[in-house]
């Protein structure tokens, strides 16, 4: 380092003597009053003079710090905005990072899955065989929920961003609708007669386990009881298009087989819906 032509910059010399001045005078004033202060309290209690003594001290770094910051404001301004530029850099760099630390965070405080649950996020639907910090794994369910044999990686940051749907929340059983549409001009009053006989039918064994089971759940957290007879609402998709809402009782991991079951039946009666069911909830 070329010191002589640092010394040669006027305002860097002056703020070097300002800023040995200032030492200096800060270490004479700080003995002199010490020296004072000792000569007073000489006769007083020994608590008092240390009390005077450390108030002198404090006050000494005080007025050199002070003075310092003062004398090198400019300088001191100017490494302030470079850290502040790297740390708005480092923020941005490991923005992923720290939002998927959060959802992770999150997916814990909220217990919102476990391993082994089957859920849906942002159209991604699968049961989950791994959660980690940054990322969580699924095995893929597909059309008719049956796995694709597919494994999708979601990274924990989509928590705090999209809604999570447990579909294995109570465990054992669930209520489960099937939207059927029914083609214009078909009699939909017989429609529902036949979907709902075939739920009935293939149901039947799922009623009664199913409501105590719900039921249990209802009361641990407070809810009315829930029917879980299977039922059928009627809705429209336009002027003239009716679709029967069928909820149906079935166990979590039989959704896709019940609802075969049950079109099967549906359709062996000869009703025929407009498509293949639009819409599948559960």
């Amino acid at each position: 380092m070329d010191f002589e032509a640092l010394w040669a910059d006027d305002e860097l010399r002056r703020r070097a003597i300002a800023t040995l001045i200032l030492i200096v005078g800060t270490a004479l004033g700080r003995f002199f009053l010490l020296r004072t202060v000792r000569r007073m309290t000489a006769a007083a209690r020994k608590e008092l003079r240390l009390s005077w003594s450390n108030s002198v001290k404090r006050a000494a770094i005080a007025i050199l710090v002070g003075g310092l910051a003062v004398i090198w404001s400019e300088e001191i301004q100017t490494v302030a905005l470079s850290l502040v530029a790297v740390a708005v850099a480092l923020v941005l760099a490991v923005k992923e990072l720290l939002l998927c630390v959060s959802g992770s965070l999150l997916r814990t405080s909220a217990r919102t899955f476990a391993i082994g649950d089957r859920i849906e996020v942002d159209g991604i639907r699968g049961d989950v065989v791994d959660h980690g910090l940054l990322a969580t794994r699924v095995l893929e369910i597909g059309p008719g929920h049956r796995r694709t044999g597919r494994s999708v990686v979601i990274p924990n940051s989509i928590f705090l961003t999209s809604s999570v749907i447990n579909e294995t929340a109570t465990k054992q059983f669930v209520l489960h609708t099937i939207d059927v549409p029914i083609a214009d001009g078909t009699d939909w009053e017989e429609a529902e007669r036949r979907l709902l006989a075939a739920a009935n039918e293939t149901c039947e064994e799922y009623v009664e386990p199913a409501l105590q089971h719900l039921d249990a759940a209802s009361s641990q957290h407070g809810l009315t009881t829930l029917s879980v007879e299977p039922r059928v609402l009627v809705g429209l998709a336009g002027a003239n298009q009716v679709v029967l809402h069928l909820r149906v009782p079935t166990k979590a991991r039989k959704k896709g087989i019940v609802e075969q079951a049950i079109l099967r039946r549906f359709l062996g009666a000869g009703v025929e819906p407009t498509q293949t069911p639009t819409k599948n909830r559960g």
